[in-house]
């Protein structure tokens, strides 16, 4: 297929059977995944396992795995004040499908201030600077740049607190499994302490240290951003439960008088028009 094709050239050319080299479903035979039969050659992996071999098509070793799952596990947080958590308890006071609900807090999950787009902007980062530094930058200018562009650099500051306790137990499994000396994650100690060493007092947060811990996994950026798409996940379902057990509606009520209100004032209203 030409790449320069165009308009309806490029859709004539695309008319007919897909071929996939992800996958096929043969029914009543055998399912391929990513060339692999997902149920012979596949079948002992567990679902994470699973899920990063077929967003990166590579193999990780059970002390990369396991940092891989703790990156999940330990921002799994079953609090309904969160900002998505939220959104899959509502649904459930509202007496909407787990399903519906739980769609709604991961597709919110992307938030740009504090959920994937953070990590997003933190991982990109780290590439970024990593080029420079390696072209003879100082990550100090590097860091001044980025402050100047966006006002913040993704995975360092907080705004409930500065600091965060998901670092140290990370840090901890990281060195357990032998992945706690690696160029990013190195790079990502060195920025905080650029930030603490200057007016900025910014301690990294959990975006910054998943983000260098995928960067030395190999992950690209669009394999860490859709390696990350589930990491609220289990701390949402308690939350929708919990919610469910209250009566309809009775989650964040608010009253009428709550509301502030300066828009246009009252108007007679009638239903003859």
């Amino acid at each position: 297929m030409s790449d320069q094709a165009q308009g309806p050239d490029l859709l004539l050319q695309n008319i007919g059977p897909i071929k996939s080299r992800m996958g096929t479903f043969y029914p009543g035979s055998r399912v391929i995944f990513r060339g692999r039969d997902l149920h012979a050659d596949l079948k002992d992996m567990d679902w994470l396992e699973l899920y990063v071999y077929g967003v990166t098509g590579r193999r990780f070793s059970q002390p990369q795995l396991r940092v891989m799952h703790a990156i999940w596990t330990y921002t799994s947080y079953p609090d309904v004040r969160l900002w998505n958590n939220r959104v899959a308890a509502l649904a459930a006071s509202a007496r909407s499908t787990g399903t519906m609900g739980v769609a709604a807090a991961l597709a919110i999950s992307e938030a740009s201030i504090y959920g994937g787009g953070i990590l997003a902007r933190a991982i990109d980062f780290f590439f970024r600077a990593a080029e420079r530094v390696d072209a003879g930058d100082d990550l100090a200018e590097c860091i001044r740049e980025e402050l100047e562009t966006h006002r913040n650099i993704g995975g360092y500051g907080r705004p409930i607190i500065n600091g965060d306790e998901r670092i140290k137990p990370m840090m901890d499994l990281a060195k357990e499994a032998g992945l706690a000396d690696g160029r990013y994650l190195k790079l990502a100690f060195d920025v905080e302490e650029v930030l603490l060493g200057g007016r900025w007092r910014m301690k990294m947060n959990y975006a910054a240290i998943v983000a260098a811990l995928g960067a030395d996994l190999g992950l690209s950026r669009q394999e860490f951003y859709l390696f990350m798409f589930p990491v609220f996940l289990a701390g949402m379902q308690p939350c929708y439960i919990e919610a469910t057990e209250r009566k309809e509606g009775t989650l964040y009520p608010s009253r009428c008088t709550d509301i502030l209100y300066d828009g246009p004032p009252k108007r007679p209203w009638s239903p003859l028009g």
